[in-house]
């Protein structure tokens, strides 16, 4: 691959479009291609079977018609159920995926209980209990709790289901705030999250910290690109191309709601 070839990034839906705008600010001279498989959205909710059926196949797509010089797995279902077979199939191809920010956040209490907003699938997977396990220690402990339906509503843009969903969820987690044992972080584990985090922040207290991994991601982007030598050079114009599975139009209106230069929706 050249260096003027683009980033491949997708997701079950619009979540990863906050991931997309981290790597667009840490990268912004790169071309990006967005893939949004919202007519299978939520992945969260569905079988390991089928969301590694769709990982690879999206995956192949952006390989064989787009050329792609690295993937980022905007998706932590995806990431969970199929990254390792994605390096497999494609070991010279640089893939970065998302996770909840787990570690960070047993790194950033001070009352030793950090909450854990996430997909159900997110929550089941291996590879999130591999990760829960070797952080849970006697001084940190995770509260865990399935968010169904929201990422769907995020997706949906229903205000009213997001709202109501989001106070559930976050009331049902624990008791927040400085004292010990009292949630004082709390992790947003699915890339949809982002888009409501000043919901989720009123919600849970301005005490709380929120943590989310699109930035750590985006970095990790470019030190694979740069230790392959292909970042796009100086002055190279930054460009985004849209993809859907779904609703065309949806994928258009969520890029302008919630990219930062709305712009780049036009662009298909």
């Amino acid at each position: 691959m050249s260096s003027d070839s683009p980033i491949g990034v997708f997701d079950s839906g619009v979540g990863g479009l906050s991931v997309l705008s981290a790597l667009q600010a840490e990268l912004p001279g790169e071309r990006f291609v967005y893939f949004s498989d919202a007519a299978h959205a939520p992945y969260g909710e569905r079988g390991d079977a089928f969301v590694i059926e769709r990982t690879l196949g999206i995956a192949r797509q952006l390989v064989e018609e787009h050329h792609i010089k690295a993937l980022v797995v905007a998706c932590n279902t995806a990431t969970a159920a199929g990254i390792g077979l994605l390096r497999s199939a494609y070991p010279g191809l640089p893939i970065v995926g998302v996770e909840p920010a787990l570690k960070p956040a047993a790194a950033a209490t001070r009352t030793g209980h950090v909450g854990v907003l996430a997909t159900r699938g997110t929550l089941a997977s291996g590879k999130f209990k591999a990760l829960h396990d070797s952080l849970k220690t006697d001084s940190v402990r995770f509260s865990l709790m399935p968010c169904d339906g929201l990422a769907g509503a995020i997706e949906r843009l229903d205000e009213a289901a997001i709202q109501s969903l989001a106070a559930r969820y976050v009331g049902d987690i624990g008791r927040f705030g400085h004292q010990l044992q009292e949630i004082d972080t709390l992790v947003l584990g699915c890339t949809h999250y982002p888009f409501i985090a000043a919901d989720l922040q009123r919600l849970a207290g301005a005490q709380v910290r929120l943590i989310e991994t699109g930035q750590p991601v985006a970095q990790q982007t470019r030190r694979l690109l740069a230790a392959k030598g292909q970042l796009a050079g100086n002055g190279s114009a930054g460009s985004l191309q849209l993809l859907t599975s779904g609703n065309a139009s949806a994928l258009d209106a969520a890029a302008a709601r919630w990219l930062p230069s709305a712009e780049a929706a036009a662009l298909r």
